[in-house]
């Protein structure tokens, strides 16, 4: 587990501490553990003003970061006067020399740089506040992309761009599997498929279009040579790409296809779990049950709800039963 402090400054923005957080939950969701721990805190512990006016309660003051292993600094309007503070810069001094990883959003960036933090780091800066910027710390490199890790710095230039950088923060901090699937799950990513989720995108066009095959014949499964036929292919040249790509059976891949629609049926409708079963191209529901708490660790009947402490499908974790 890793804990982090976020530190909000006056006129921080709202939706900056939402793309902040909004991934950490997801990443927590997925594992269905605690993988990140936050805790929001302010200079005195008091609450804060956002920029939208909102105030915002936060968890106590700095000295509830002590044990944290990540520091992320929140500001946007007004920095001349909320990021320059003599006593703060003084405590983020001594926080960096601890080694805890400094995360600047937007103008958060400011305040590290004001306490010489970002020597010969390069820095994402918005770019409405670069010109000021580049006047006050000529010395600091200015980072091309939106968000700049560098060392056990990180910057982002703020926006949407902080969505973007924790999908990078969270593949560094947890693994890069997790990662991908915050990102589907907050429809990120230039390859999505809004459809289906992007639940397995592949490199390989024609296991892509297999996939597409499978997602469209759930209800009544086809042959696995059925769809090589479609392809083009033979049933072991077909077989031989899903090992490449995916890493599993072609006929895994078609089990784990109709075992995740058969959870979103369970858990978003009132279907029964025969008619779910049927739905779902299985003929037997005692062998769909067996199957589906080879997944999900629970009978159907017992995944009714699409809450956040229900069980969660995963493809890493599901392909490794290799079903027969």
């Amino acid at each position: 587990m890793r804990k982090l402090a976020l530190l909000l400054l006056p006129e921080f923005s709202n939706f900056g501490l939402a793309a902040v957080t909004e991934p950490l939950f997801v990443a927590n969701w997925l594992a269905q553990d605690t993988v990140f721990e936050w805790r929001t805190i302010s200079d005195d512990g008091k609450p804060v003003r956002a920029s939208n006016g909102t105030v915002v309660p936060v968890d106590g003051d700095l000295t509830l970061a002590a044990g944290c292993a990540s520091l992320f600094i929140l500001a946007s309007f007004d920095p001349a006067r909320t990021a320059r503070n003599r006593a703060r810069t003084r405590w983020l001094k001594r926080i960096a020399a601890t080694g805890v990883e400094l995360v600047g959003i937007e103008n958060g960036s400011l305040a590290l740089a004001e306490a010489g933090l970002l020597n010969q780091h390069a820095a994402a800066v918005h770019w409405d506040n670069l010109a000021g910027f580049q006047e006050l710390f000529p010395a600091i490199r200015i980072a091309q992309p939106l968000f700049s890790f560098s060392g056990n710095r990180v910057t982002c230039a703020g926006a949407a761009a902080i969505l973007d950088m924790m999908i990078a923060w969270i593949a560094q901090h947890a693994d890069v599997q997790t990662s991908a699937e915050v990102g589907r799950h907050l429809l990120l990513g230039a390859r999505r498929d809004l459809r289906h989720g992007d639940s397995a995108s592949s490199a390989d066009p024609l296991v892509a279009r297999a996939r597409a095959i499978m997602q469209a014949h759930v209800d009544d499964p086809l042959p696995c040579d059925a769809i090589a036929q479609q392809l083009g292919l033979s049933l072991r040249q077909l077989e031989r790409r899903f090992k490449q790509q995916p890493g599993q059976t072609l006929h895994s891949e078609y089990m784990l296809v109709r075992v995740e629609k058969a959870h979103q049926y369970l858990q978003q409708t009132t279907l029964s779990v025969t008619e779910v079963a049927v739905l779902t191209g299985f003929t037997s529901v005692e062998y769909f049950s067996k199957v589906y708490r080879r997944v999900f660790g629970v009978l159907p009947s017992k995944d009714r709800r699409q809450s956040t402490d229900a069980p969660v499908f995963r493809r890493k974790a599901a392909g490794k039963h290799g079903y027969k």
